[in-house]
């Protein structure tokens, strides 16, 4: 059986947790804070983790993690 590539892009933004989930990062915190509120742009700091609906996906695409 051949072996499975990994999709770089969500190597780069998923990891994998101890118990199994994956963490991300929040999006809309990259460019523009400035029309953002400060309570906003705080919370852009705390991560999250992949939805249950999403897991499926991000499993295919990363493998061996």
């Amino acid at each position: 059986m051949p072996k499975l590539k990994t999709n770089k892009s969500a190597s780069k933004r998923f990891k994998k947790t101890k118990s199994g989930k994956f963490k991300r990062t929040s999006s809309f915190s990259r460019h523009l804070m400035t029309s953002k509120s400060p309570k906003r742009r705080r919370n852009f700091r705390r991560g999250g983790s992949v939805s249950e609906t999403d897991m499926v996906n991000v499993r295919g695409m990363l493998p061996y993690s």
